[in-house]
């Protein structure tokens, strides 16, 4: 077979990009190693930038997300057993957040590749990447039994942290950075009204706790927890107990529990590879990075790497202008500055990631006077004008 992109990766920055480059008559094979539903299957972040929102405008799936998503025009924290509210609108005027499922986001991005005919191979099979030093890479894998090859202009790893993108790249070409946090989250998701309007952060001695939301009557939450927790030490009525214990008064009493339909822990890590594209290989979301959930900056992230990536191949294939011929290429100036476009993102994103980490959670190394150094932090940021607005500047999101 021969196509111009391989995208290797069936979750949102993958659908995303295959969605982005159709739309410009970019011919695309997306391969994804997961069945369709287990993709769909997969509880991740629901907090999308207003840069995010406008690249699924862009690819015209966001119906269904201007109908169903809340827009949020704030944040609380919470510490000391008191709310604040960190206001979007007055600190940031114009920029605000979405919640939305990454899930939906998906499903409307792989319903509309089945619509417009896009070729896509779930339970892809045994991918190798080869040949991205040269003008044709080759990617292999194996589907229904038999193994197939494809040649192709460029390949965009969008496959994950796990994923054979990254390790198709020579190991002597790559540096990473990694900071491994000595706790996760424990979360899960109700069919319940949320507690607040909008996300509660809550900095308590017992540990960090998140209030979010999926809908107006689904709930997801988060409360600190060891590494060595085990889901199945936690039952529902021991999970809403101490999520209690962590929230203000209003908050604890407004709470409405019910069973959890997910449950799951999930170590917290920073990490960074860089470059993000060796030859005609590309890396993009969580491939090339990882960021702790504190700041909800996966998915977004993923979204600015797919936004600078789908720009450097539309300039490549149709130029600036867009009237260079098919098969006569573009500008390959978007290609050659994508990792460090890219990286200049990330690393402000990771920043911001482990920073808000650090101020949130409680860390087993500083005890009591930790604890006292984080709530004055805290202080001092919901009281000044300037310490809010660089958290609410980060939060919404930084311009592509």
């Amino acid at each position: 077979m021969r196509t111009q992109v391989v995208i290797v990766g069936g979750g949102p920055a993958g659908q995303l990009l295959s969605r982005l480059l159709e739309r410009e008559g970019i011919d695309t094979l997306l391969l994804e190693r997961r069945t369709r539903d287990y993709v769909l299957g997969r509880i991740r972040a629901g907090v999308l930038e207003q840069g995010t929102v406008g690249l699924l405008e862009k690819a015209g799936v966001a119906d269904r997300l201007q109908a169903q998503g809340l827009v949020h025009d704030g944040i609380e924290l919470a510490f000391a057993g008191v709310r604040h509210r960190i206001d979007f609108a007055a600190l940031v005027p114009g920029r605000h957040v979405t919640v939305y499922g990454q899930t939906e986001v998906t499903r409307d991005l792989m319903e509309a590749r089945e619509a417009s005919g896009g070729r896509s191979v779930y339970e892809a099979l045994d991918v190798t990447i080869d040949d991205i030093d040269g003008p044709a890479p080759c990617v292999r894998y194996r589907s229904q039994g038999k193994l197939q090859e494809v040649r192709c202009d460029f390949v965009a790893g969008c496959d994950g942290f796990h994923g054979v993108s990254r390790e198709s790249i020579p190991a002597q070409m790559l540096r990473t950075y990694e900071k491994v946090y000595p706790f996760g989250w424990l979360g899960i998701l109700s069919e319940t009204p949320p507690v607040s309007d909008e996300l509660i952060y809550a900095n308590h001695e017992r540990g960090f706790a998140l209030c979010s939301m999926r809908s107006r009557s689904r709930s997801r939450y988060y409360i600190q927890c060891s590494l060595e927790e085990k889901v199945e030490e936690w039952d529902d009525q021991r999970f809403w107990d101490e999520l209690r214990r962590r929230l203000d008064d209003k908050a604890a009493s407004d709470l409405v529990t019910g069973p959890s339909i997910e449950k799951s822990i999930a170590p917290l890590r920073s990490f960074v590879a860089e470059p993000m594209r060796h030859g005609r290989l590309f890396l993009a979301g969580d491939a090339a990075h990882i960021v702790p959930p504190t700041g909800a900056k996966g998915l977004n992230l993923a979204a600015s790497d797919v936004h600078y990536l789908s720009e450097a191949f539309i300039e490549y294939y149709r130029g600036t202008t867009g009237t260079n011929p098919s098969g006569s290429p573009g500008s390959t100036a978007g290609i050659d500055s994508y990792s460090q476009r890219c990286l200049r993102r990330v690393w402000k994103a990771v920043r911001f990631s482990w920073w808000f980490t650090s101020m949130m959670h409680k860390f087993p190394d500083t005890g009591a006077f930790g604890q006292k150094i984080q709530e004055a932090e805290l202080d001092y940021l919901v009281n000044s004008v300037a310490g809010s607005t660089s958290l609410a500047e980060n939060y919404v999101g930084l311009p592509y």
